[in-house]
């Protein structure tokens, strides 16, 4: 009887061990800030300005036409 007993209460304890995991996230990122506020590191574009919302469009708006953008890429090379 013991036996039965000691073997379910280590499955239970098995199973509840997995409850226990850290998520595992790459970099603690906040959602609530918008993307043009920027990353408070130096790898930005040159000529864009943290927190303006115009100059990030611009930015977006040259990726685009540099060829950055995926869609037109595949399309062209078709």
């Amino acid at each position: 009887m013991r036996v039965i007993v000691y073997c379910a209460s280590l499955a239970v304890l098995a199973s509840l061990a997995a409850c226990t995991e850290k998520p595992q996230t790459l970099t603690p990122r906040k959602a609530d800030t918008m993307a043009s506020q920027g990353t408070g590191n130096q790898f930005m574009a040159p000529g864009w300005k943290a927190g303006d919302q115009a100059s990030w469009d611009e930015q977006m708006r040259a990726r685009t036409q540099r060829g950055q953008n995926e869609y037109s890429r595949a399309a062209a090379g078709s």
